[in-house]
């Protein structure tokens, strides 16, 4: 385990020959590589908004100023990080858009169980590692272009921070988890991968594609089974145990007046009260 003052060693840029040699043989994923951006997600709606074809990976080999939910900021280190921001052009029903950040959660969290973690979800798309600490954060932004909505998905993960550049205590890295800080570029290429796959499964599987995305996504789910606590807009919350993810991907909680039902969009924070 990496622990203390000592930074990891591998904190080299990422390979851009490699990335353009994943172009080439995958064709439905392009990469474009910027050495600094504030946010990839502002760049990629950029890119949308001008035309950007489905599978246009826009990446940082470092963020300064990332956003997440509820415009949250995100900051890491130089070299520390894989962020990037991913443009889908989805088809599926309007209906269904909203499992789309919950199958990216999902999806990231498979990749880095690949890699050699124990990693899950937090609804609705926290990934954690030993069903506790964060260690990607995504964030899923519909944007309209010329030729109908986009996705933009963006995704940052921890990969070689120590254990003191850890913005909070609940947060972890793939260095911290150990062992040793894997190659950067490899893990942003397992991870656009499995989330294009994922996607793409989802977006040809119809009602059942939804289906099977809803029971996978529930078998990996950390939240499931725990008591939480739920932070309303405005000061309120629910309190009760979380005990399924109905067919709108919304978080199903038994709270002591009656069962609610919550979105992503609906809540600030859900917080585990027990194990």
């Amino acid at each position: 385990m990496t622990s203390g003052s000592t930074p990891p060693p591998t904190r080299g840029p990422l390979d851009g020959d490699r990335l353009a040699g994943a172009s080439d043989l995958t064709p439905d994923l392009s990469f474009e590589l910027l050495a600094e951006a504030p946010s990839t997600n502002e760049v990629a709606a950029e890119r949308a908004r001008a035309g950007a074809h489905e599978g246009l990976v826009v990446v940082a080999d470092h963020q300064s100023s990332g956003r997440g939910r509820l415009d949250r900021t995100w900051e890491t280190p130089p070299g520390t990080a894989v962020t990037f921001s991913l443009v889908l052009r989805p088809t599926v029903p309007p209906a269904s858009w909203p499992w789309l950040p919950l199958l990216v959660g999902h999806n990231v969290a498979k990749a880095i169980t690949a890699l050699g973690h124990d990693a899950n979800v937090k609804w609705p798309n926290d990934v954690l590692l030993d069903g506790e600490r964060k260690v990607a954060g995504i964030l899923v932004e519909r944007v309209e272009t010329p030729t109908g909505p986009a996705a933009i998905v963006g995704v940052g993960i921890n990969v070689a921070m120590s254990a003191d550049e850890l913005p909070v205590p609940t947060a972890t890295s793939l260095a911290v988890a150990g062992p040793g800080a894997p190659d950067r570029t490899s893990v942003l290429l397992a991870v656009v991968a499995a989330v294009r796959e994922g996607y793409d499964v989802w977006q040809a599987g119809g009602e059942q594609g939804t289906a099977r995305l809803a029971a996978s996504y529930r078998s990996n789910c950390a939240t499931l089974g725990r008591d939480v606590r739920v932070e309303l807009p405005g000061g309120g919350e629910l309190l009760g145990r979380a005990t399924d993810i109905d067919d709108d991907g919304r978080l199903v909680v038994a709270t002591a007046d009656g069962t609610e039902r919550v979105g992503a969009g609906d809540v600030i924070h859900v917080r585990a009260t027990s194990a």
